[in-house]
């Protein structure tokens, strides 16, 4: 009796290989947390104090709130990658790291964690919707207006534009 999936020809066996090699460049490995890494998290906590670096790729601010992250974990780069229940926020067009996810139903200067003029791409996954809004020049926030937003029918922007890194606050609405 034959054996269920015979043998593999040569030819089977070359294409095997190439679909392993194909997929294998497809989807990248995990990043590792590297020197450089922890390099840009030092710096950053230097620079904006009050976060805590809650593992080897991220800082946490206010106990949660607001979590940043230097480096995708896995997966498919250029890709919305925002966990449901949170909103994220990308320093890069196309959902480029680092970024930031909250869930926060408040508003938020985003200027106490480093954020503010850094969001080029966002992901919204959560219900009701959020305003980006850029700071005018009055100090009591009375003059802030709205650079775009996000809900339900709006989910992603790949490339915030014309308001690239003009953002220094978040208004949600839960």
């Amino acid at each position: 009796m034959k054996p269920p999936f015979g043998r593999f020809s040569a030819m089977g066996t070359a294409i095997f290989a190439a679909l392993v090699i194909v997929f294998s460049v497809a989807v990248p490995a995990a990043p590792a947390a590297d020197g450089a890494v922890q390099k840009q998290i030092d710096s950053h906590l230097l620079k904006y104090p009050g976060g805590k670096q809650i593992n080897a790729t991220e800082i946490s601010y206010g106990d949660g709130m607001l979590v940043m992250t230097f480096v995708r974990s896995a997966g498919i780069f250029a890709a919305a990658d925002c966990p449901s229940g949170s909103f994220c926020y990308y320093d890069g067009i196309n959902f480029n790291y680092p970024r930031v996810r909250t869930s926060t139903c408040a508003w938020q200067d985003l200027a106490w964690s480093g954020w503010h003029d850094r969001t080029e791409s966002v992901h919204f996954n959560k219900a009701g919707s959020v305003a980006f809004l850029n700071h005018g020049a009055v100090p009591s926030h009375t003059s802030d207006r709205v650079l775009f937003s996000l809900s339900a029918s709006v989910r992603t922007k790949a490339d915030v534009i014309p308001y690239r890194n003009m953002a220094d606050h978040i208004q949600p609405t839960c």
